[in-house]
């Protein structure tokens, strides 16, 4: 025995019987066992209980283990949030295999480049996306086998079935599979359980590889953070393949909550089963909550319980939560990336802002906020020194984060896993103030920054000005190159219906002045509809392009 052994680990080592490897696998079979008959997910005229779909993904990790799919390999799912996708959450892994879900507005060359650079051995495919599909596997050089998800509910909810392109459908691969597959976890919990691609605005998409122990503590704390009971209803409004729909497939599972699936964003279709099926809770980009708030009055139903709605990305304008909760939603603005499993950092409420005004509210919500319970640390740090900010509220530096819910790496890229972890901590590239009362509010990407004149300009802030404009439904703010300043904020704004004929860019132009430093008003502004991406969120990438060509758009103008 060694001398300097604690005694409180003699003869005390992990056994089966108290060390066991955390997944989000455990979740489906808890909600099964505790709750057969209850709801786990709701589609159309599709009802399927816990016990349901228990035996369902079991059937699906047998079909894969027979096709000898297992640890190691990649299962790729093009899929809209349908009850298939969902099940592959658990399905897939429990055979072993990795779950790629992927981006359904991709086009066939990034599909074919990921299900190449991911050594897919399946893919699964909805027939709405037959076409892109399609036409990547013409790219991809080699063969994979396919399976397609014929869903009868793409039509009623707006979608087009096309071709079949496999070689049998979802269910007739159910069928194939053992409905008494042996429901074990992982051997090892750092074992990989997803495999996400980034947005690729710079070259390829990078390969985000989740494990088992992240996935199961991410959902755990989204679980908590939101307050998930087996009461709950989950709308589907934000897409699964989007860091695993922010790990809520895995999350309103542990609850026994209730999955109501929805196949597109569109509020006619949102309101009307928000009413109808008790919805509790949702998520997606401001831009969604923007979507609800001018959706036309004849769509929007009015329903009696409040809905608890997390949003990701950039802060969701004052005005945009204002919107939101006029109409019966509680807004918690939630800050994440692709590599920390989505959301990290949420704006948690305290009890002393109930007395304040609603603007002074909606400011405090639109902070990213604190970190998540299930994140070990998060702090503001200059990337050079890596050394805190100080809690100023205006010393700028780098959201950085460390724990087990950060990913296990980049896939084939250890140059950029090294870069992300160098120092010991996960680098999000996001710049962010630090507030007394430790809030983190986020002020731009680090590739956002405006720098005008040696000033650093948020262009978070000027589009926090231009929601307020009472004729602004979207805006997004980029730097504009100039000979004199360096660059110099450029406004692309889209305008509420019949406003084109009474706001011009100067008037856009004077408001901002007016609100703010005449530093950091935008000097020019374009009308338009804005790019997105398939989560909503404006894709600042394609604007940047725009913002350095001579001429944007014949409708800017630029301000003296």
């Amino acid at each position: 025995m060694n001398g300097s052994e604690d005694i409180f680990d003699r003869d005390l080592g992990p056994t089966p019987a108290n060390h066991q490897p955390q997944t989000p696998l455990s979740f489906l079979s808890w909600a099964a066992s505790v709750y057969p008959e209850r709801t786990a997910a709701i589609h159309g005229q599709r009802r399927i209980s816990y016990g349901e779909m228990m035996a369902r993904c079991r059937r699906l990790a047998g079909a894969l283990a027979a096709r000898g799919i297992g640890r190691g390999d990649a299962v790729s799912v093009m899929g809209a949030n349908t009850p298939e996708l969902l099940e592959c959450h658990f399905g897939v892994p429990l055979s072993g295999a990795v779950l790629n879900a992927l981006n359904t507005r991709l086009d066939a060359a990034n599909i074919a480049f990921i299900l190449e650079h991911a050594e897919s051995k399946l893919l699964l495919t909805d027939r709405e996306h037959a076409p892109v599909i399609k036409e990547a596997l013409a790219k991809l050089g080699r063969k994979i086998p396919v399976v397609d998800i014929d869903d009868p509910e793409t039509e009623a909810q707006g979608g087009t079935r096309g071709e079949h392109l496999g070689e049998m459908d979802y269910e007739a691969l159910l069928a194939t599979g053992d409905p008494d597959f042996p429901y074990l976890p992982p051997d090892d919990e750092w074992q990989a359980i997803s495999l996400n691609y980034t947005s690729g605005t710079t070259g390829n998409p990078k390969g985000v590889v989740y494990h088992h122990r992240g996935a199961f503590i991410t959902a755990m704390g989204g679980a908590l953070v939101s307050k998930l009971d087996r009461h709950s209803r989950y709308l589907w409004t934000l897409p699964m393949f989007h860091c695993n729909g922010w790990s809520y497939p895995w999350s309103v599972t542990a609850a026994a909550g209730a999955h109501v699936c929805l196949r597109r964003v569109d509020p006619a279709l949102i309101f009307p089963m928000i009413a109808e099926h008790g919805v509790t809770h949702m998520c997606g980009a401001p831009i969604v909550l923007n979507m609800l708030i001018h959706a036309p009055d004849e769509v929007k139903t009015e329903f009696a319980q409040q809905v608890q709605v997390f949003t990701g990305g950039a802060a969701p304008p004052s005005a945009v939560i204002e919107g939101m909760e006029k109409m019966g939603f509680n807004v918690t603005h939630l800050y994440g990336l692709t590599e920390s499993y989505g959301p990290s950092t949420y704006c948690a409420w305290q009890d002393d802002w109930d007395g304040l005004s609603r603007d002074q509210q909606a400011a405090k919500i639109g902070r990213a906020g604190v970190r998540y319970p299930s994140v070990f640390d998060q702090t503001v740090m200059n990337p050079d020194t890596m050394q805190p900010v100080p809690a100023d509220g205006e010393t700028m530096g780098e959201i950085m984060l460390r724990g087990n819910t950060i990913m296990k790496g980049y896939l084939k890229n250890p140059e950029a896993t090294e870069a992300a972890f160098k120092g010991g901590w996960f680098h999000t590239g996001d710049l962010a103030v630090l507030h007394p009362d430790g809030y983190v509010e986020i002020k731009d990407r680090s590739k956002d920054i405006i720098i005008s004149g040696g000033e650093n300009i948020s262009s978070l802030e000027i589009e926090e000005c231009l929601y307020k404009h009472p004729q602004v439904m979207e805006a997004a703010v980029v730097a504009k190159p100039d000979d004199k300043w360096g660059e110099t904020p450029c406004a692309f704004v889209t305008l509420k219906p019949g406003a084109e004929d009474t706001v011009d860019a100067r008037s856009i132009i004077d408001w901002c002045r007016s609100h703010m430093a005449h530093f950091k008003a935008p000097r020019h502004v374009v009308f338009g509809p804005l790019p997105k991406t398939s989560t909503g969120k404006i894709q600042k990438f394609v604007l940047r392009d725009r913002a350095t060509a001579p001429d944007p758009q014949s409708a800017s103008e630029t301000a003296q």
